[in-house]
C-alpha cells in the first residue's frame, strides 16, 4: 500500500527558507529541485571546494596542513621518529576523516613515495612508490615518520602570531588557517585535486628556479617569470618537450599542456633498452600493459620480451629487442603509441582569501609575496611589542635601582599581600605592569649586581625596537627580509634539475609514415564534431551512418590510412593528428567525438575537418563579413611533433565558411540578402600569416552577412557573367529569374 502524501509547511527560523518542510517518520515531502540544491547540494559542493580539494596559497590543503601541523606539535621537526599510527590518530583531533585517509595523506608527503620535488615527511618503511601501481605501502603500525628538515621553513614563525588560528572541529584545539611558509610551496610540488565544477592541477618547478623568479618578481612585478623560471621539473625526472608557444600561455593563463617523456638507455651488450625515468602522469604497469597490447594487435613487431625489473635501485623497465632492430626508431614509435610520452595538463586554480581563482605564474606568485609580506610584517610586530613590553619593564627595575632599601621597606611595612603593588607604585611612580614585575624578583635578585645587570639589557632593547620600528615602516626592508630568506632557502635546500628540457624535438616524418599501416579509407566529419574512419569494403557493407539527432555530416573525404588531419576549432586553434590515431569503425556507429578524442580546452569545439598528405593546397576562411583569407596548408606543417597550433585564423570576425582546396578553383559567395557572386579563388593572395583578417571579397550592406559558399559547376547559372566581376570586392547580384527556378532546388 502507497504511502499517503503529506506536507507539513514550517514557518521561516532557524535560518531554514518558509517553504521547508520537517520530514517525520514515514512521511514523504514535495519539494521544489532549487531548494534541494540550495539546502543540500550547495553546501556540500562548497565544503568540498574550500575544505578539501582546491590547495590554498601556502600550498597546501586542509588534510595536509592538519597532518604536518599535528607532526610540528607532537616535537618530530627535531625529535625521534614515532610510529605512523601514531601520528595518524594524533592527526584525527584535528582531520575526523578516518585513519585510512589520514594515512594516505602521509604516504604522499613523504620522502620513500617519491611523488613531491621536495617532500615533506621523513619516511622509514615501506611507503610505496608514486611510479607503480600494484607496489601498496605497508599499514601505519610497520612504518615510521617524522618531519622532514625542509619543515622548519613552514614552522619558523608560526608561534609569533604570523598567521590566523581557529578552534578545530570540536573547538578543543587550535590549529592554523595557513602555514607562514618562506618559500612559494604552491609551485614547489604538484598538486590535483578534484572539487565540484572545478578541478586543480599544479605542476611543480625546480626550487632554485622558483627562488630566482620570486626574487626577480619582488624587486620588479614586470619581472618576466620565463627568463629565469625555465619550466616545470617533475621529481621523477624525464625529458620535458619545450613548446615555447605553450610554455608562454601556461605561465600566461595557468591553464595548458606540455609533454613529458620517458629516458632510457641502450644496453648495446644485451641488446636491450631500460627505461629509467617515466613521465609522472603514467606507472610503469600501464607502460608495460600497454607495449604488451600493441605487440599482441601485431603494430609492434621489433620487441621479443619486456619486464618491470625495478628494485631498490629504482626503478627500471627492461625492453629485449630482436636482433637488428634500431632502438632509437623503435623508442619513438613507443612515445606516440603508449604512456611512455604523457601530457601533463595544468590548471593554477589556488584559493585565494576563500575564493578559488585560476592565476598565472607571475599572479601565483605575486599573491604570494602579498601573503608572505604580511606574514613577516605580523612576526615584526609581535617581535615589536615584545621589545617594548620587556622595555616598560626594566624601565620600572631602573627605577628600583635609586633605592633598592626603598623598596624592601615597602614591601616589609605593608600589612597585606594584596596592597604591596599599589604601594610599590605610589613610592616609585611606576604602574602596575611595572611593579607587579619588581614584587616578584626573588630575594636573592634584589642585589645591584643583578639588577646592573638587567639595567644593561635596556641600551639594546631601545636599539632594537628603533630597528624594528623602522623596519616595519620600510616597504624597502620588509622586501629585503624576503629576498634574505628566499636565498637561504635555495642554499639549504635547492637541489639540481631533474627534468631534461628538450628544446628542438624533430620527428622523422617519414619514419613515422612508414609504422603506419596504408590502406584505402574514407573520413566523415560532422557538425557536431564526431569523426568516423572507415574502409571501403565495411562502407560497402553499411553505407547508412547513424548520427545524433540534428547533426549531418559536414565532409567526407577518401584517402589514405596515413593522411594528417587539422581540426579548426572555436577558439582559432588547429589540432594536428592522423588519420592512423584513430581506430577503424563502422558506419552504424556514432564514432569518435574529435573534442575529446584531442584533448581540447573545455567549451572548445571542432568546427572543420582539412585532411592532407603533403601539405599542398590552400585554406581558405570566408568571414561573415565579407572578407576572404588565403593560407597555404603548408603554413600549419612543423618540424616538430606538435599537436596544437595557436592562433590558426583571425578572430576579428566570425568565420562562416571553411574551404580546402587543392589549386584555385572558381566559388559562389551567397549573403543572406540572396546575391550571389562567383569569382576565382586565384584572385586573392595567399598569405603567409595564418591569422590574417583577409581581403575584400563582397561588399555588404548593413545587417548582412555571408552565408555559404557553394562549388561553381558548368551550366550552374544561365548566364554565369552576370555574377562575375572584373574588380573586387564587389556585391554580387540576385538570382535572375531564368535562374531562380534552378536554384530554388539548390538552397
Amino acid at each position: 500500500m502507497a504511502k499517503k502524501k503529506t506536507e507539513t509547511p514550517v514557518q521561516a527560523k532557524d535560518g531554514l527558507p518558509a517553504n521547508t518542510h520537517i520530514l517525520g517518520a514515514g512521511e514523504v515531502v514535495q519539494q521544489r529541485i532549487t531548494d534541494t540544491m540550495e539546502l543540500n547540494f550547495m553546501p556540500y559542493a562548497m565544503s568540498v571546494i574550500m575544505s578539501r580539494a582546491i590547495p590554498e596559497i601556502d600550498g597546501f590543503k586542509p588534510a595536509h596542513r592538519k597532518l604536518l601541523y599535528t607532526m610540528y606539535k607532537m616535537g618530530l621537526l627535531t625529535g625521534a621518529r614515532s610510529k605512523s599510527a601514531n601520528i595518524v590518530g594524533q592527526t584525527m583531533r584535528l582531520n575526523p576523516h578516518g585513519d585510512a585517509a589520514i594515512y594516505d595523506t602521509m604516504v604522499r608527503l613523504s620522502r620513500g613515495y617519491e611523488a613531491l620535488l621536495l617532500p615533506f615527511v621523513d619516511s622509514k618503511g615501506n611507503f610505496g612508490k608514486a611510479y607503480s601501481r600494484d607496489m601498496v605501502w605497508a599499514a601505519p603500525r610497520y612504518t615510521e615518520a617524522k618531519l622532514d628538515p625542509i619543515c622548519a621553513e613552514l614552522f619558523g614563525d608560526i608561534d609569533k602570531d604570523t598567521v590566523d588560528f581557529v578552534d578545530n572541529y570540536d573547538s578543543t584545539m587550535k590549529e592554523p588557517t595557513l602555514l607562514p611558509v618562506t618559500f612559494p610551496t604552491i609551485l614547489a610540488n604538484p598538486t590535483t585535486g578534484i572539487a565540484v565544477g572545478m578541478a586543480s592541477s599544479i605542476c611543480p618547478f625546480n626550487l632554485r628556479e622558483l627562488c630566482e623568479t620570486t626574487i626577480a618578481l619582488i624587486r620588479d612585478e614586470e619581472a618576466d617569470p620565463m627568463d629565469t623560471l625555465k619550466a616545470p621539473d617533475f621529481v621523477g625526472g624525464g625529458q620535458l618537450i619545450y613548446d615555447r608557444t605553450a610554455m608562454e600561455e601556461i605561465y600566461r593563463t595557468g591553464r595548458g599542456s606540455f609533454k613529458v617523456r620517458a629516458r632510457y638507455t641502450y644496453d648495446k651488450k644485451n641488446n636491450c633498452i631500460d627505461v629509467t625515468q617515466i613521465p609522472p602522469t603514467t606507472t610503469c604497469e600501464a607502460i608495460i600493459e600497454k607495449i604488451i597490447e600493441r605487440i599482441k594487435a601485431g603494430s609492434i613487431k621489433e620487441i621479443s620480451d619486456i619486464r618491470d625489473e625495478t628494485d631498490k635501485s629504482g626503478l627500471k623497465i627492461t625492453i629485449d629487442l630482436k636482433r637488428g632492430v634500431d632502438a632509437e626508431k623503435l623508442m619513438q614509435k613507443l612515445y606516440r603509441s603508449t604512456t611512455l610520452e604523457d601530457s601533463f595538463s595544468c590548471n593554477f586554480n589556488v584559493l585565494i582569501a576563500g575564493s578559488p581563482r585560476t592565476l598565472g605564474v607571475a599572479d601565483l606568485l605575486l599573491e604570494w609575496i602579498a601573503f608572505r609580506t604580511d606574514c613577516v610584517k605580523r612576526r615584526i610586530y609581535f617581535d615589536l611589542t615584545k621589545a617594548k613590553e620587556r622595555l616598560h619593564l626594566l624601565r620600572g627595575l631602573e627605577k628600583i635601582l635609586l633605592d633598592i632599601d626603598k623598596a624592601i621597606r615597602i614591601v616589609r611595612q605593608t600589612e597585606e599581600e594584596s596592597e604591596v603593588v599599589p604601594n610599590l607604585m605610589i613610592g616609585f611612580r611606576i604602574d602596575e605592569v611595572q611593579a607587579e614585575y619588581v614584587a616578584e624578583i626573588k630575594l636573592r635578585h634584589l642585589n645591584r649586581e643583578y639588577i646592573l645587570k638587567r639595567l644593561a639589557d635596556i641600551e639594546d632593547l631601545e636599539k632594537k625596537v628603533a630597528q624594528l620600528e623602522a623596519t616595519l615602516a620600510s616597504k624597502a626592508k620588509v622586501r629585503q627580509i624576503l629576498i634574505e630568506e628566499l636565498r637561504q632557502v635555495e642554499r639549504k635546500y635547492g637541489i639540481d634539475r631533474r627534468t631534461e628540457i628538450l628544446y628542438d624535438v624533430e620527428m622523422d616524418e617519414q619514419d613515422v609514415g612508414q609504422d603506419v599501416p596504408a590502406y584505402p579509407v574514407t573520413l566523415f566529419f560532422t557538425e557536431q564534431g564526431y569523426f568516423k574512419k572507415i574502409t571501403p569494403q565495411s562502407l560497402r557493407m553499411s553505407a547508412e551512418h547513424k548520427l545524433k539527432e540534428g547533426d549531418r555530416i559536414q565532409r567526407a573525404v577518401e584517402t589514405d590510412n596515413r593522411a594528417e588531419l587539422l581540426f579548426f576549432t572555436n577558439r582559432q586553434q588547429v589540432y594536428k593528428s592522423r588519420a592512423s590515431d584513430f581506430d577503424d569503425t563502422k558506419a552504424s556507429v556514432l564514432g569518435d567525438f574529435a573534442a575529446a578524442k584531442l584533448e581540447m580546452e573545455p567549451g572548445e569545439v571542432p568546427l572543420y575537418m582539412a585532411v592532407t598528405s603533403d601539405y599542398s593546397g590552400y585554406m581558405l576562411y570566408f568571414f561573415e563579413n565579407g572578407k576572404v583569407a588565403k593560407v597555404p596548408l603548408s603554413a600549419f606543417q612543423t618540424k616538430t611533433n606538435r599537436k596544437k597550433l595557436i592562433k590558426a585564423f583571425s578572430d576579428k570576425s566570425p568565420v562562416a565558411v571553411f574551404r580546402q582546396i587543392a589549386e584555385d578553383t572558381e566559388l559562389v559567395i551567397v549573403s543572406s540578402a540572396g546575391r550571389m557572386l562567383l569569382f576565382s579563388t586565384g584572385a586573392v593572395a595567399p598569405k603567409p600569416t595564418k591569422d590574417t583578417i583577409g581581403v575584400s571579397v563582397m561588399t555588404l550592406k548593413k545587417g548582412q552577412r555571408v552565408l555559404e559558399v557553394r562549388e561553381y559547376t558548368k551550366g550552374m547559372f544561365q548566364k554565369p557573367y552576370r555574377y562575375r566581376t572584373k574588380n573586387l570586392p564587389a556585391a554580387g547580384a540576385l538570382l535572375s529569374a531564368e535562374d531562380a527556378g534552378e536554384q530554388m532546388t539548390l538552397l
